[in-house]
């Protein structure tokens, strides 16, 4: 998953982020703890400009090209 800060702030319902910003929760991942990318994903899916079912779809062909699952 690659979904920038802003959007999973924007989609947190439970507001973690906010409370990681107050100081209320310590090391959250992206706040005051490093978030670090894989430097070669092999597979990449950007939830904030990929709906739902293109994530399954790409995920699932994935996942199939490699043998992993059957149709």
């Amino acid at each position: 998953m690659d979904t920038p800060l802003a959007t999973c702030e924007q989609r947190d319902p439970k507001g973690l982020y906010q409370k990681a910003r107050s100081g209320e929760i310590r090391q959250f991942t992206g706040i005051d703890s490093p978030y670090e990318a894989s430097e070669r994903p092999e597979i990449r899916l950007d939830t904030s400009v990929m709906t739902v079912d293109e994530c399954v779809e790409r995920l699932v062909g994935f996942l199939r090209d490699r043998g992993l699952i059957s149709e």
